[in-house]
């Protein structure tokens, strides 16, 4: 599902980079601050994420949590799923004390950003990244 559409294919590599996304998987496993999630109907895969909570100074050393790597399966959209996924991050950051949970996506993908703004959240600040690689 993380190579499942045209931005992600071009970035994601599974036929010669396989060390690096189990070495990944292996930090996030051991970190308590990090988790995948999988939603599975009967053994089948139909979405996944990676939960984050970060300590941070702000809003009185508020916890933040992130979501990144959101997807669900192409066949299966528009059945609620992504809506489900996203109501139990929400539920597991409020749990925590998490002040906000935050998310990025894609310019580019209008369909998600039309989504998590059904979903209440806010396109409040503008995001940069730079590419390390």
């Amino acid at each position: 599902m993380l190579a499942d559409d045209e931005i992600a294919r071009g970035r994601e590599d599974f036929s010669s980079n396989m060390a690096a996304y189990c070495a990944a998987f292996d930090a996030i496993a051991a970190d308590p601050n990090n988790t995948l999630y999988v939603w599975d109907h009967e053994g089948t895969a139909m979405g996944c994420l990676q939960l984050t909570f970060i300590p941070g100074m702000s809003y009185h050393g508020s916890w933040i949590a992130k979501v990144e790597g959101v997807r669900v399966d192409r066949s299966l959209r528009g059945l609620g799923i992504g809506e489900q996924m996203m109501e139990a991050m929400i539920a597991k950051s409020r749990a925590r004390g998490c002040k906000q949970l935050q998310l990025t996506t894609d310019k580019r993908r209008v369909d998600a950003q039309r989504f998590y703004a059904r979903l209440g959240f806010d396109a409040s600040h503008e995001g940069m990244k730079i590419n390390l690689i």
